[in-house]
């Protein structure tokens, strides 16, 4: 798990670096599964349940599963870069949102808050504490905030399996829910929208978008469940 998370780390640290106007989604997505294969693992979204691509690539409303294609990034916009790499049989899976050249404060402050959201649930992975108190810790960081937390996607456990359980959903109710206990893995993913949380899918049964057309912004990351607390598995260098 620590291995491949570290090469879903490296290949979200060349994303998050090669983003800039201009650049195509496809092209990130080549970039991710070059990486990938370099380093002897295997891009684990490439064909899951038939999805075509390496990376999920989401842009301003789109949420999640972006599909990596003709699409060229403009100034101004943001890109939800989701990874997972398979090696030897142990899966990680992370994802970063990142600015298109300028900046806007409230994509800023969306990303800031997503990302501040995601640590504040993995402050609660803790062991002896339950799945909803991660999702408690998500739902009051966004919410005080403004934020439309999405309720319809949520984190999940992984391993030898890309989605295992349990679901880790971005809200909740703490104290409730499945036991942590050291030994496990999970994926914590908080997905904020500008807007409220509802959702509607796209034609192409895969891109997820904010029903009301507002920006959206989602980090993640690969967590252990330790007796000396949450350990990130997929941290970018």
């Amino acid at each position: 798990m620590r291995a491949a998370g570290a090469i879903v780390g490296t290949v979200l640290g060349l994303l998050r670096d090669a983003v800039e106007p201009g650049i195509t989604t496809r092209e990130l997505d080549a970039i991710a599964y070059r990486e990938i294969v370099r380093q002897g693992a295997k891009p684990t979204f490439k064909g899951y349940r038939g999805f075509p691509a390496s990376i999920c690539a989401s842009v301003n409303n789109e949420i999640v599963h972006g599909i990596p294609g003709k699409k060229v990034l403009k100034d101004g916009d943001i890109i939800k870069m989701d990874v997972g790499a398979t090696l030897e049989g142990f899966i990680g899976d992370a994802a970063i949102s990142v600015a298109v050249g300028s900046r806007t404060s409230a994509a800023d402050a969306l990303m800031e808050h997503t990302r501040n959201g995601l640590m504040e649930g993995i402050k609660a992975a803790l062991p002896g504490n339950r799945i909803g108190d991660i999702g408690a810790a998500v739902q009051a960081y966004g919410e005080a905030r403004g934020y439309g937390i999405v309720r319809e996607f949520v984190g999940h456990g992984v391993g030898r399996f890309l989605h295992e359980d349990p679901q880790v959903p971005n809200y909740g109710q703490a104290g409730r829910g499945a036991l942590l206990r050291p030994g496990m893995c999970i994926a914590i993913e908080p997905m904020f929208n500008l807007g409220d949380w509802h959702t509607r899918i796209l034609d192409d049964q895969w891109t997820v978008v904010t029903a009301d057309g507002m920006l959206s912004a989602h980090f993640e990351h690969t967590i252990a469940i330790t007796d000396d607390g949450p350990v990130i598995m997929t941290a970018p260098p």
